[in-house]
C-alpha cells in the first residue's frame, strides 16, 4: 500500500531508516511543536474542536472503542497520507491515522522538570514515546489526537497502529 504510512517498524529500525536518509526521528518537543501549526496553545492540530463544524480533520475512531467505529472520517484502519489538510507548517498527518515514533525516551514526569526551551528528552529508559495518536483512539479510550498525548512503547515493538516519519533541519 504505497499511499499509507509505513507501519510494523520497530524504533531501532525507524531510527536505522532515519540515519539511512541522513535524518533523523524528530524529538518529542519537536513533534508536538510540529503538530500544532502555529496554534500556540491548541488542544487539537485543527484547533480547540477536534470535528469544528461536524468535519472530521483526522483518521480517529469515532464511536465507541472497541465496541463499534462508526467510520465518519471514511476509514476503518490506518489510510492513505494526506487525507485530511495540512496543517499551518504545511504538515499533514500530524494527529490520527498511526502513532509515530519519536527519538525521547519515555519518563512520565520529564516535562515537569525539563528544560522550558528545547527539552532534549531523558538520556535513557526502557521504552521510547510515540506521538500524534492513531485510527484506534477514540473519546472514551485514549484520546491520543490530543496534541500534547504522548504514548510509550518497547522500542522492538512494532505495530499495525505505530509508523515513524523522518525530520531534518531546515535549510
Amino acid at each position: 500500500m504505497p499511499d499509507h504510512p509505513v507501519v510494523r517498524f520497530s524504533w531501532e529500525d525507524a531510527n536505522s531508516y532515519c540515519d539511512w536518509k541522513g535524518t533523523c526521528l524528530p524529538r518529542e518537543a519537536e513533534f508536538e511543536y510540529a503538530a500544532r501549526g502555529g496554534l500556540e496553545g491548541a488542544r487539537y492540530a485543527s484547533g480547540d474542536e477536534l470535528t469544528p463544524g461536524g468535519v472530521h480533520l483526522a483518521n480517529l475512531w469515532q464511536g465507541t472503542f472497541p465496541q463499534q467505529d462508526c467510520v465518519l472520517d471514511g476509514f476503518g484502519s490506518h489510510g492513505p497520507v494526506k487525507q485530511f489538510p495540512r496543517n499551518g507548517y504545511g504538515l499533514y498527518d500530524m494527529t490520527g491515522n498511526v502513532w509515530e515514533w519519536v527519538n525521547d525516551w519515555y519518563a512520565p514526569d520529564y516535562f515537569s522538570r525539563s528544560p522550558v526551551d528545547s527539552p532534549q528528552g531523558p538520556r535513557s529508559g526502557d521504552q521510547k514515546v510515540q506521538r500524534g495518536g492513531s485510527w484506534l483512539c477514540s473519546r472514551n479510550y485514549c484520546q491520543g489526537y490530543r496534541v500534547a498525548a504522548r504514548m510509550m512503547t518497547a522500542p522492538d515493538s512494532g505495530l499495525n497502529n505505530l509508523g515513524f516519519r523522518c525530520a531534518a533541519d531546515a535549510r
